[in-house]
């Protein structure tokens, strides 16, 4: 395919595709091609126009290169296209809104007045019944306003102000419609699952790890402790706690048993258990998701609850007002203009596109909120509280040595280590994996049924031996290791340097494996920042000792810590600043922070962290940066300005429009046009960033 560069700047370069029109269905090809290029920041495709705009950091040769030998057909098979697509509902909303106005235009200046008053009064009467129907079962909402409003425009035969407040309405509720449509799914697709590879199971009964769009129904996979179901299906082997957060919203664990049905986004929180895929896709993962969104209470912010809930104790005082004042003027068109004017659609329609706005913003920063009332306690939030390793740190550790005791094999040790830890997503796990990988020791399952204990270790058998691997406290103290007294020199030796994790086989010390994890380059900073937008107080809880603890608290500018902490030492503390009466977020990144993450108000998982981790928290950052903590700290401030401005505007404006209506200096159509035209503006303006600067800005 040949593309025609028209303009360029340095970092971003707009072409046209030529030759045929582009299909939506190509021009999803396209953007998801483009954006898999290496240094590739951001695509914007559209079809009709066959326009290409694309932001990139990378080579432009290498770009060029790529685009030059870009085809349809051969791009659909390297790349994973939405299994939702949004240019086909932009496109219908677009086309309904063109043919509403048309409509409306064609009716006003080219129907006779008797055929366009027959035509405005079959449009109107769906209204008056529904707003009859509200009315006779005891609620007073806006609907019974706008019907009221309408019927009696018509009984007074001002046909045109009917006609442009339903033009209005229907309009209004076209852009609602759409905007909610289009932000809850760009927060559903934010949600959706992150894995590339599954463990599946052959007919020989061994596991093989295998690219996801390898597998089919019929597959069974294996899922064990801490990972995440990637697929739907039902449960054949094993006995699993499931935490469902994602899907229901609720972090409770749930027991399932063989012969139940399972669903992606579940997390497997206690046991292994092998499952046969009944979907081969995301697609009911992803309706699942957007059910959540748009009807779980729990996940709606408090300003948009009192919102709704002032919106309609004002529908009473509107309809009251536009009584009074026909009883005082006897005067139709006044009590028709104070009708014409009510707080609740404003009030409805902003403060919700606001939050699920901010929430899009977030995303646009690789941060996934998974609901607006998230965003208003991380604006009252004054103690956030660290884990170390994998937070604070690269989450990227290396194996520095490996010290093989009573004559065993320096490789052989990281064999076996790399065998037991293989299975389970811990960064320092994968550090023994990949130390293994990278020194050709290949192995095969030489062990049993593998237990995994949350933030203490890995126990199985390797014959007829126990083997564990893991801290020292679970080691020697849970487990009962010993070292034998030839070993002992040995051991007393290991430099305090490295962070250790020990291997015993058959109840013998068999190797220390030292592991080092560097902090973070802007760990520093953004504790610093975090402090300059409003946090009182960070901490850091660790298990590891207290002199580094202590030097790392010191060399971050972290307010207090504790070292040798264990998970549940770490969910006490936050019950003890929540006693305090203080608002606390929790970072994290591994499965031993799961329950910290769900006991803080709010739990934030580092993106590269464990799945389980990222499951079960409140906000995700999938950025490799730190400071996107301060910047979610003020986007979520200044989207509670917003709110505050908001109320502001939406009472004053529509409380003016009603005096002036009742005093007579605005005629119904006025009013209607003032109001329906402030309102999708208010909307319009509260889908706009709340935050302009960029990222580089945020950390210069």
């Amino acid at each position: 395919m040949r593309f025609q560069i028209l303009h360029e700047t340095p970092g971003r370069i707009r072409l046209r595709a030529l030759g045929k029109p582009m299909r939506m269905e190509e021009a999803d090809i396209l953007d998801g091609y483009l954006r898999s290029q290496p240094g590739v920041d951001h695509v914007t495709v559209h079809e009709r126009t066959g326009s290409v705009a694309i932001c990139y950091h990378g080579n432009r040769e290498a770009l060029c290169k790529s685009l030059a030998g870009f085809s349809y057909e051969r791009a659909a098979h390297e790349v994973e296209l939405p299994l939702h697509s949004s240019r086909a509902m932009n496109r219908e909303y677009k086309e309904r809104l063109l043919s509403t106005f048309m409509r409306h235009l064609m009716r006003k200046f080219l129907l006779p007045v008797r055929i366009r008053r027959v035509v405005n009064i079959c449009k109107s009467v769906p209204r008056i019944v529904h707003a009859g129907r509200v009315l006779l079962s005891g609620q007073l909402t806006v609907d019974v306003l706008d019907g009221i409003a309408i019927g009696v425009s018509l009984l007074t035969g001002d046909h045109p102000t009917a006609a442009s407040v339903n033009f209005l309405l229907t309009v209004g509720e076209i852009l609602d419609e759409w905007t909610h449509k289009k932000s809850v799914d760009d927060l559903a697709k934010s949600m959706a699952l992150q894995v590339d590879e599954v463990w599946r199971l052959g007919e020989d009964g061994m596991a093989a790890e295998v690219p996801i769009c390898q597998i089919v129904p019929g597959d069974r996979i294996v899922v064990h402790t801490g990972h995440v179901l990637p697929l739907d299906g039902i449960l054949e082997e094993g006995d699993v706690l499931l935490n469902q957060a994602s899907l229901t919203g609720e972090s409770v664990p749930v027991a399932k048993r063989p012969g139940t049905a399972v669903y992606a986004g579940s997390v497997v929180e206690e046991g292994n258990c092998v499952v046969r895929v009944t979907h081969a896709s995301g697609e009911n993962r992803y309706d699942r998701i957007v059910h959540m969104i748009e009807d779980s209470e729990r996940l709606k912010s408090g300003v948009e609850k009192r919102a709704s809930h002032l919106a309609n104790s004002l529908v009473p005082w509107c309809l009251g007002g536009s009584l009074v004042t026909f009883l005082l003027t006897r005067n139709v068109s006044r009590a028709v203009s104070v009708l014409m004017v009510d707080f609740s659609c404003a009030l409805k329609l902003s403060m919700p596109i606001s939050v699920l706005s901010a929430m899009r913003e977030a995303s646009r920063h690789k941060i996934t909120v998974k609901g607006g009332k998230y965003m208003e306690i991380i604006s009252e939030a004054d103690t956030v509280i660290f884990d170390k390793t994998g937070t604070l740190t690269r989450a990227c550790p290396t194996v520095t040595m490996v010290v093989p005791f009573h004559g065993e094999s320096e490789a052989e040790m990281l064999r076996t280590a790399a065998c037991l830890e293989e299975h389970f997503p811990h960064s320092v796990a994968n550090a023994v994996v990949r130390a293994a990988r990278e020194r050709n020791l290949r192995h095969n399952e030489m062990h049993g049924e593998v237990e995994y204990v949350i933030a203490h270790g890995i126990a199985s058998k390797i014959g007829d031996k126990r083997a564990v691997i893991g801290s020292g406290h679970f080691v020697f103290e849970d487990e009962g290791v010993q070292i034998l007294p030839e070993d002992l020199p040995q051991f007393e030796a290991l430099p305090q340097s490295a962070s250790w994790l020990y291997l015993g086989i058959g109840g013998v010390l068999s190797a220390a494996i030292g592991i080092f994890d560097p902090l973070r380059p802007e760990a520093r900073g953004a504790v610093e920042a975090l402090h300059k937008v409003g946090i009182e107080k960070t901490v850091m809880l660790t298990g590891d000792n207290k002199r580094t603890a202590e030097a790392v608290a010191r060399d971050l500018g972290i307010d207090e810590f504790r070292a040798d902490v264990l998970p549940e030492d770490k969910a006490s503390y936050i019950k003890a600043e929540q006693a305090n009466g203080r608002t606390v977020l929790m970072i994290g990144d591994g499965i031993n922070d799961t329950p910290a993450l769900s006991l803080a108000d709010v739990g934030i998982a580092v993106g590269s962290g464990a799945v389980i981790a990222r499951e079960v928290a409140d906000v995700t950052i999938a950025a490799e940066d730190l400071t996107e903590l301060a910047w979610l700290r003020r986007l979520s401030d200044a989207l509670m300005q917003r709110v505050r401005h908001n109320y502001i505007f939406v009472m004053g404006f529509n409380g003016a429009l009603i005096a002036l209506g009742a005093f007579g200096l605005l005629p119904p159509a006025t009013s209607a046009l003032l109001h329906n035209t402030s309102t999708l503006l208010l909307s319009l303006h509260s889908l706009t960033s709340l935050l302009e600067e960029k990222k580089e800005n945020e950390k210069a």
